[in-house]
């Protein structure tokens, strides 16, 4: 299996530098998971727009992927409650 190069966006990056240092470190650790395998079983499909969604405790990650490039994009970090809104 191929190893997906992973792309952080800086909004983020700027978001996983507010959480706590516990969380953000098994934030980092499902990320780097995700390189290996960008559709783990708990990985589910964003409605009305592209990308995936998985969870991580309280937090979510929002991220795309292209099978073709082998690259992953984190496009947002955060808590449920703020991280659904619409994502730029």
């Amino acid at each position: 299996m191929s190893t997906y190069v992973i792309h952080i966006k800086k909004k983020a990056l700027k978001q996983l530098a507010s959480i706590a240092k516990k969380d953000r470190l098994r934030i980092i650790g499902v990320i780097e998971l995700l390189g290996e395998n960008p559709l783990p079983p708990k990985a589910l499909k964003l409605t009305g727009r592209d990308g995936y969604r998985i969870r991580v405790g309280d937090y979510r990650i929002i991220y795309t992927f292209n099978s073709k490039q082998l690259r992953i994009a984190v496009i947002k970090i955060g808590s449920r409650k703020d991280v659904y809104e619409i994502v730029d």
